[in-house]
């Protein structure tokens, strides 16, 4: 699969110089919402890059996370989970320090005391991302009004605000507005609320302050909450019910984000 995208790309652009080149890592084994939103990335990402002249190649092996297999690439994403052996996660921080780019999406920022995912890696949760532990979510997936916060190239061409495509929205334990290196780009509007749909009373919010999209300034790096497609466990069917990518503007946004990583130079 790896080899085709590549391939492909360059057969249907070999007019066109590669502008950069896009490794996404993931696990897809664990809630299908998460593993939904990862299959339908890995066919959404290779269209825009043979469309914007890029390479994207996908894997679920996290043992390429290291020095020789990172060199080949400008922008890392991680789709749904992090990496979890300590030379991985040394190779990632050590590719960010040197200028890498990278997207993480949704559940790759998820670290929670006792589970599975706990908050085990401070470098990435605090001084990266910056949002620490998962504080909770809302619930049933639910599209939001998404507000823009503060200018950024990926920001650009994109409304003031501008309605999301359904997700589980998640709130952090750390003030992302206290953190000086922490721009945000996109909250929640308030015109969302109530957000969420429960059955539980804390499933639903009916305030409060909500960054979704936000970059480390110390980092060429963006944080991207979306990635939880609506999936029927009610109906207990697992079909997909709403597709990530299917939002144009949010669509927008990420191929800006893609773009200035892949083509803006080193910011240390």
């Amino acid at each position: 699969m790896l080899f085709l995208v590549c391939f492909t790309g360059f057969s249907q652009h070999k007019k066109e110089k590669t502008k950069f080149k896009v490794i996404a890592f993931y696990t897809a084994k664990n809630d299908q919402a998460h593993i939904s939103f990862v299959h339908e990335a890995n066919k959404w990402f290779p269209k825009i890059a043979q469309e914007n002249h890029f390479v994207y190649d996908s894997t679920s092996n996290w043992n390429n996370l290291n020095a020789n297999f990172l060199a080949d690439y400008q922008v890392v994403l991680f789709l749904d989970t992090r990496p979890e052996a300590p030379e991985q996660r040394e190779a990632f921080r050590k590719y960010m320090e040197n200028g890498g780019g990278f997207i993480g999406f949704h559940f790759s920022a998820f670290a929670l005391k006792d589970s599975s995912y706990p908050q085990n890696w401070d470098w990435y949760h605090n001084t990266f991302l910056g949002s620490g532990e998962y504080g909770s979510n809302t619930w049933k997936p639910t599209s939001a009004v998404l507000r823009v916060e503060n200018q950024h190239p990926a920001t650009k061409n994109l409304p003031k605000t501008f309605t999301s495509a359904p997700n589980e929205w998640y709130r952090w334990s750390n003030d992302l507005t206290k953190n000086p290196d922490i721009k945000i780009l996109l909250a929640i509007d308030e015109s969302s609320f109530p957000l969420g749909t429960g059955p539980k009373a804390h499933e639903i919010w009916h305030s409060g302050y909500y960054p979704v999209v936000w970059t480390n300034t110390k980092y060429k790096m963006f944080y991207v909450n979306m990635g939880h497609n609506d999936i029927d466990y009610e109906g207990k069917t697992n079909k997909t019910l709403s597709y990530t990518f299917d939002n144009k503007t949010q669509n927008q946004l990420i191929l800006n984000e893609l773009l200035w990583l892949g083509n803006s130079k080193k910011i240390k």
